[in-house]
Order: structure tokens, then C-alpha cells, then sequence
């Protein structure tokens, strides 16, 4: 979580229904917001770099597959 930057405010549209439940739960909405989109955000982060490293993740596997790992010769387990 990005925690140097100052908090901003913001305005989201959620049913009527569901903030008076979660209010009658004491759900802090703020800090429940913060929490899930932060793992969003990680979430997304990861699947972007994994779409733009596909092919050198496929190459890199490709290669062990075909010649093994630096260290085949020199583990002793």
C-alpha cells in the first residue's frame, strides 16, 4: 500500500441498502475500500507484467526444458 501519499476523497455510487447494512455492521468503508483495491491493484499489477513477459518466461522455460538449470552438475541432493 502507498502509504506517502496524503488520503484523498472521492466520490463512489453504492446502493442505499448495502451502506445502511454496513453501517449497522460498524464496516469502516474507507479502510475496507483502501484494503480491496489495494489487492486489486496488486492483482492487475501482476497479470499486466506476466502478459508483457510471456514470451521471455516461455523462452527461459523452453531453454531449461532443453538444457536443464546452471547447477544440475554441481547440486548434491
Amino acid at each position: 500500500m502507498i502509504t506517502t501519499q496524503p488520503k484523498r476523497s472521492v466520490n463512489l455510487t453504492v446502493s442505499g441498502a448495502l451502506i445502511q447494512e454496513a453501517k449497522a455492521l460498524e464496516i469502516n468503508l474507507s479502510r475496507e475500500f483502501e484494503a480491496h483495491l489495494t489487492q486489486m491493484v496488486k492483482q492487475r499489477k501482476q497479470e499486466k507484467w506476466r502478459a508483457e513477459n510471456q514470451e521471455a518466461l516461455e523462452a527461459y522455460n523452453a531453454h531449461i526444458e532443453r538444457d536443464g538449470v546452471f547447477s544440475d552438475g554441481l547440486r548434491s541432493f
